[in-house]
């Protein structure tokens, strides 16, 4: 299906959001508080770091299953098989009863539920025009910002606070059932790459790093790979620095966060237009600086008002840098590989680059970390929000430096 080709009726726009919608609410509402949950039940340093990598270390067969999709089976078959195993995974990850167990199936889990980002960007790009992706995309973040009903119906109802507890697995598990359900009703999406010749590399799903031959492709890849680093600080252990600050229904505070993402999604597609994908991805950057700025200053002038601010610009960062990016793979890569291609992205990004994010921060919190008169950990948080600061603001000079945008070119020569 060509681009001018693609017809966005009501009702595939309506269930390509739903898709987008269930499929990061099931995310939001167990990951967002997971680091407190450790926290609580006493795992720290690398015991901590490795659970919490257990989301990235999923991200490592990312091109493989998204192989599948490409070449052998419907996009929207693939997504149901892994919904209903991570309903299955997620039920026995709630009744862990070790860090070993928890592990152990929270990253088989993460094995069925990374892909589903490529994959579910993938299946939308199919049946929408790439200019229309953002306004569906938004919907995820709409999902993302309903989890933290979870919390509040949970408090309101049965008067219980749900963060740092096993029932945020609970509803994992439930949302995936429903996700898989609702997969019943997606549009076709056959594998456009199907008949085609195979090879080790196509099994493996590594035919997509062929584009990293372009200088701009491996520099888009190898910053947005290094800029995980500062970015999990927020996103992995976010919970962890709130929590230690006294804040209540963390979930539910974070996800102010993507609140903002709701909207600000719908002026990607505006900014793509008008400034080009450099300048969309360096807005997303320029706000990972600001966020972290306000979190130094934040403790440093002893104002929590600051908090509040990096949460919210959140939104800027994450729609700008990340689905600017998606945006940016999706006109680079051949039609015939743009599921591998995003799978690529879901690998080196979400995969390599998290990984190491989470366990640079984890290291980085435990170097700036002591033991207080009574015997509670005493954080140094000014100093680990300073050194985030500026690993982020280098991160954006170089981008600015490196980066070039010619998707246009490759567009005209097409």
């Amino acid at each position: 299906m060509t681009e001018t080709s693609k017809q966005l009726t009501t009702s595939v726009r309506v269930r390509l959001s739903a898709m987008m919608f269930l499929q990061y609410l099931f995310f939001a509402v167990w990951f967002v508080p997971l680091a407190a949950y450790l926290t609580n039940m006493g795992v720290e340093g690398w015991k901590k770091a490795i659970i919490l990598s257990s989301m990235p270390l999923g991200c490592l067969v990312s091109p493989i299953v998204c192989m599948f999709a490409d070449r052998h089976f419907a996009g929207q078959k693939v997504l149901i098989v892994l919904n209903v195993a991570c309903a299955l995974l997620f039920f026995v990850a709630a009744r862990a009863s070790t860090p070993i167990i928890l592990f152990a199936s929270l990253l088989a889990a993460m094995f069925c539920y990374m892909p589903t980002w490529n994959l579910t960007n993938a299946i939308a790009m199919a049946n929408c025009p790439s200019d229309k992706f953002p306004q569906i995309r938004s919907l995820g973040s709409v999902g993302w910002v309903a989890a933290l009903l979870y919390s509040v119906v949970a408090l309101k109802l049965f008067g219980k606070e749900i963060d740092g507890t096993t029932i945020p697995l609970y509803c994992g598990a439930a949302t995936a059932l429903v996700a898989a359900i609702f997969g019943l009703t997606l549009p076709n999406t056959p594998p456009p790459a199907k008949g085609k010749p195979a090879s080790v590399v196509d099994a493996l799903g590594l035919r997509a790093m062929g584009l990293m031959k372009e200088f701009n492709f491996a520099a888009f890849i190898i910053l947005s790979m290094l800029m995980m680093v500062p970015f999990t600080m927020y996103f992995s252990l976010g919970s962890q620095f709130f929590q230690n600050q006294g804040f209540k229904l963390v979930t539910a505070t974070m996800n102010w966060g993507q609140f903002v993402e709701m909207f600000v999604m719908l002026l990607v597609p505006l900014s793509l237009a008008r400034l080009g994908i450099k300048w969309t991805i360096m807005i997303g950057l320029a706000g990972l600086v600001v966020r972290y700025v306000m979190f130094y200053a934040g403790g440093l002038y002893d104002q929590t008002a600051l908090y509040y601010g990096a949460i919210l610009i959140h939104g800027v960062i994450f729609s700008f840098f990340f689905v600017g990016g998606q945006v940016y793979v999706d006109k680079k890569a051949p039609a015939e590989m743009r599921a591998q291609a995003q799978g690529l992205v879901g690998l080196i990004v979400f995969g390599i680059g998290w990984l190491a994010g989470n366990f640079f921060n984890v290291k980085l919190i435990d170097v700036y970390t002591t033991v207080g008169e009574s015997g509670a950990n005493v954080y140094d948080w000014n100093k680990i929000w300073m050194i985030t600061t500026l690993i982020s603001l280098a991160l954006l000079v170089a981008f600015w430096a490196v980066f070039r945008d010619d998707t246009k070119k490759a567009e005209a020569a097409a």
